[in-house]
């Protein structure tokens, strides 16, 4: 039987991890979707790695307290790669389906990108903070849904410049273009061991400009391209998260 999987963050677990509370929309779809009862079983994650096997204790309109029994291997484990992706900002639905599949494959944290020739520009704090609620809201269910017991980070909006100079961490540094890169395989023989981490820059539907991929090539990292199709920009960061995991993560 398919798990009913319930997220509950580490503050509203007891502190002796035998009960926890889930929250008003946990609970809203618990009752009038599902429409389960006290005493059903459910499973309930943390977002930090652990999920917990309970059943429903009480419930109440807007809240719901579940007993824990035993802690259970997340259906779907964790990949061995830490995987970070930072894509251009593209139109409502087109990165609403990135942030969910980046969830599914695996990707470790999510930073959305302002770039010269992006499809979306941040009005204001407002306007990020209404878009990050929205992610963050789809990456969920994505892990939800997958089996994933760990959170997916969605970073707020920086711009190229910033993000290419805080990222100087140690690991796989790949901007993918369309051009002035060498392939993939290259890109994969010149790294002979796996590595620990790896950050994937996706640019926007019109493409990087010069200026931005000679910036990122300067602060070292490789450039590559994927052949010569034109992809969608939605497209390439799920092909190009797909190709890392396979490569180096648990994708086989």
């Amino acid at each position: 039987m398919t798990r009913r999987r319930f997220f509950a963050p580490p503050e509203a677990f007891t502190a002796d991890g035998s009960a926890a509370t889930l929250s008003p929309e946990e609970t809203q779809h618990l009752r009038n979707v599902l429409r389960l009862q006290t005493g059903d079983e459910i499973f309930v994650f943390d977002g930090a790695g652990h999920e917990f096997r309970g059943e429903i204790s009480s419930l109440a309109r807007d809240q719901a307290s579940i007993r824990l029994f035993e802690e259970f291997a997340p259906s779907c484990g964790e990949s061995p790669l830490n995987l970070k992706i930072a894509v251009a900002l593209l139109k409502g639905e087109k990165f609403d389906l990135v942030i969910q599949k980046l969830a599914e494959l695996g990707v470790n944290s999510v930073t959305p990108i302002t770039t010269m020739r992006a499809d979306v520009r941040i009005r204001n704090d407002e306007d990020a903070a209404r878009k990050l609620t929205r992610w963050r809201r789809i990456a969920l269910e994505a892990i939800k849904q997958c089996g994933r017991a760990r959170e997916m980070i969605i970073e707020k909006p920086m711009s190229l410049e910033d993000f290419v100079a805080r990222d100087q961490e140690s690991g796989l540094r790949l901007m993918f273009a369309e051009r002035g890169g060498n392939g993939l395989s290259e890109a994969f023989a010149a790294s002979e061991q796996k590595p620990a981490r790896v950050t994937a820059l996706i640019g926007p539907e019109g493409g990087w400009s010069d200026g931005e991929i000679e910036h990122a090539r300067e602060a070292r990292w490789e450039i590559v391209t994927l052949g010569g199709r034109t992809m969608r920009a939605e497209t390439a960061a799920i092909i190009c998260a797909a190709l890392l995991q396979h490569r180096f993560g648990d994708l086989v």
